[in-house]
């Protein structure tokens, strides 16, 4: 199976569909699905009622045609499933293997009809559709979300031009519709998450995400960071780069924290600086040299 980089699974949908409304359509079995015929490559599961010896897996081969059990070739490329069906049950006729057959056949694969996976997973790319595989599941085969994805997951349905969303749980494996049928041509893409960045004098300093209908503040991201340092200055900085460039917005600590000023709501790629106060670093220095001197002290003079 080959992965290749797919840009347009990240185009932006016009509109979204709650799980809950989609659920019976999403579910239905896409070898029904009109628009979808057989090709080279498909992987057919023929079923011959009554009589087992005659049932077989077949995959349609480079002239577009399956191999049946003592029948022989039947064409079936450019078919739906359900001609198939019958082109199927009038060559057992014309041979005069059955009088009157009944078969059904199930697409287990659509070679020519991959799932796009893309957005935040570590291997996007186009995949061979298969029988009862699930978003979750393609997922997994992409390789699971990478750390700067959100919880959001959109999937396009083209033939219907139908949006889905749905949410993402602990993993990829737990979210609202996680059981819902992928059908060929389905394009999955995991969204990214938005990320703020706390820097300077802070226990943690990093990038912390951020969903996009989720508001970060700025002392929660402080919060995410383990607090300031007791060598921290209060008087912070937001670095926030808009269509104008990069500005500069001060943070009064001191007077957020006593509910005295605004917690600002942060924004996807905001940096949040807390600069060290040489005031409190010097007399941290000074506090920690006179301890210092007295645990000398102290020991000498036991001894």
């Amino acid at each position: 199976m080959t992965s290749q980089n797919y840009a347009a699974a990240q185009s932006s949908p016009s509109a979204a569909t709650p799980a809950a409304q989609t659920a019976s359509a999403d579910t239905s079995d896409p070898s029904s699905n009109t628009a979808l015929l057989l090709n080279v490559g498909d992987l057919l599961d023929v079923q011959v009622f009554d009589t087992p010896e005659l049932s077989a897996k077949l995959r349609v081969g480079d002239q577009g045609e399956i191999i049946l059990p003592v029948a022989g070739a039947v064409t079936v490329k450019g078919l739906k499933a359900e001609q198939a069906e019958v082109a199927i049950e009038d060559c057992f006729r014309q041979k005069k293997i059955l009088r009157d057959p009944h078969v059904d056949v199930l697409v287990l694969e659509y070679a020519t009809q991959g799932v796009t996976v893309g957005g935040e997973v570590k291997m996007p790319g186009v995949y061979p559709w298969a029988a009862k595989h699930t978003v979750a599941d393609f997922i997994s085969i992409a390789g699971g979300v990478t750390p700067s994805a959100s919880k959001t997951v959109t999937v396009n349905r083209r033939d219907r031009e139908q949006v889905m969303t749905f949410q993402l749980g602990n993993s990829s494996q737990n979210f609202s519709g996680a059981d819902m049928q992928v059908q060929p041509g389905d394009r999955i893409h995991v969204v990214r998450a938005g990320v703020v960045y706390v820097v300077g004098d802070v226990g943690r300093p990093g990038g912390y995400l951020i969903e996009g209908k989720e508001t970060l503040t700025v002392l929660q991201a402080l919060a995410l960071a383990q607090g300031m340092n007791k060598t921290a200055k209060f008087d912070a900085k937001l670095l926030r780069t808009g269509s104008k460039g990069r500005t500069e917005i001060a943070l009064p600590l001191k007077k957020i924290l006593a509910n005295q000023a605004t917690d600002p709501k942060l924004q996807d790629g905001d940096i949040v600086f807390v600069p060290v106060s040489f005031g409190k670093q010097l007399a941290d220095k000074s506090i920690s040299a006179i301890l210092q001197s007295a645990v000398g002290l102290s020991i000498w003079g036991w001894q």
